[in-house]
């Protein structure tokens, strides 16, 4: 359909689940070798399929088929999708693996969502799923800066 109708095509890897289903025990040898295989194998199907590739964007798809370890090591290792030359989506905010790695409920992780997102955007991560846009906005426009990629927007400390 994606081909057909030339839109864009996003590749995520749910684990073999429906969405939206809590994964109970699942377990990986290596979670990262799982979503690149699946998550590659999508974007050279969809590719074969006639799907323009600059419009395909893969995802690992924090939480889904996973459990907080799983995504905490994906986005530790978020630096090997990036290498594939595909651009990678990161769809972190307000994910269950931040509240349990913080002990926090939903309205209290835009901390843990903004670390995620930097470390991504360090990571060459290049779109993101916000629930908070501004303060996304915010940390992403700090590492472009810390990288080089951004100057800041009004410098006059030490200057004047």
């Amino acid at each position: 359909m994606a081909a057909e109708y030339d839109v864009g095509l996003v590749c995520s890897h749910a684990g073999g689940l429906p969405p939206r289903t809590r994964p109970f025990r699942v377990s990986y040898q290596d979670v990262m070798a799982e979503v690149l295989g699946h998550v590659l194998g999508l974007a050279e199907r969809a590719v074969r399929a006639g799907v323009e590739p600059a419009r395909i964007v893969i995802d690992p798809a924090h939480d889904f088929g996973k459990n907080s370890w799983h995504s905490l090591e994906i986005t530790r290792r978020l630096g090997e999708m990036t290498a594939t030359g595909w651009p990678v989506l990161l769809s972190a905010s307000h994910k269950d693996f931040i509240g349990e790695t913080l002990g926090a409920g939903i309205e209290d992780r835009l901390s843990g969502s903004l670390a995620v997102t930097a470390v991504a955007a360090w990571l060459g991560v290049r779109i993101f799923r916000a629930h908070n846009v501004t303060e996304t906005r915010q940390a992403l426009d700090v590492v472009a800066a810390l990288r080089g990629d951004l100057f800041p927007t009004r410098a006059v400390r030490g200057l004047a």
